[in-house]
């Protein structure tokens, strides 16, 4: 994560997998939810993009969105390619996989942009490399998919809380 100055608006993450329409919708609903929960929403905003254009437009894949709204995870929004804009607002660009961090440093406008791209794994508990793509498996990739970004959610925004020194309220009980 880079350094923040919170005078300068909220600290801004983005979500960047394939084609924005399974995993990183998902890591940004994930992460709106928590931030929600904590009451951070005004201090932290977060988006999702694709390295590639090939969906953009459509919502987020249905088998994906059924997954989620098993978890009343809201999930929604339409796919786009990560642009320049990306680069210029976002603290972190996280990355689903090594190609996905491969092609976004690509795109990188600048080495300090590129800078900003990290693996999302470095988020998630244990010895996870990559949140695999469940476009081509069943419904327990998805499922699988979602544990993994509820954890690596729950991981960063803790990290942003204590490297920015946050006070947060009190915090629901794990249900």
């Amino acid at each position: 994560m880079t350094d923040h100055d919170s005078a300068a608006g909220p600290l801004h993450v983005v979500f960047v997998c394939w084609g924005n329409i399974c995993r990183s919708p998902a890591a940004e609903a994930t992460f709106r939810k928590l931030l929600r929960e904590r009451g951070l929403s005004e201090r932290v905003t977060c988006d999702s993009a694709g390295t590639i254009d090939q969906h953009a437009g459509n919502p987020p894949d249905p088998r994906m969105q059924t997954a989620a709204k098993a978890r009343s995870l809201p999930i929604g929004g339409a796919a786009r390619k990560a642009d320049d804009e990306d680069f210029s607002r976002a603290h972190a660009l996280l990355t689903m996989d090594d190609f996905n961090f491969s092609e976004l440093s690509g795109l990188a406008p600048s080495p300090e942009a590129k800078a900003k791209i990290r693996p999302f794994c470095d988020y998630v508990s244990g010895d996870v490399a990559e949140v695999p793509d469940p476009y081509f498996g069943g419904p327990s990739g998805f499922e699988k998919v979602l544990d993994l970004l509820e954890d690596g959610c729950s991981r960063l925004l803790d990290e942003i809380e204590a490297q920015l020194g946050w006070t947060i309220y009190p915090r629901p009980s794990p249900s």
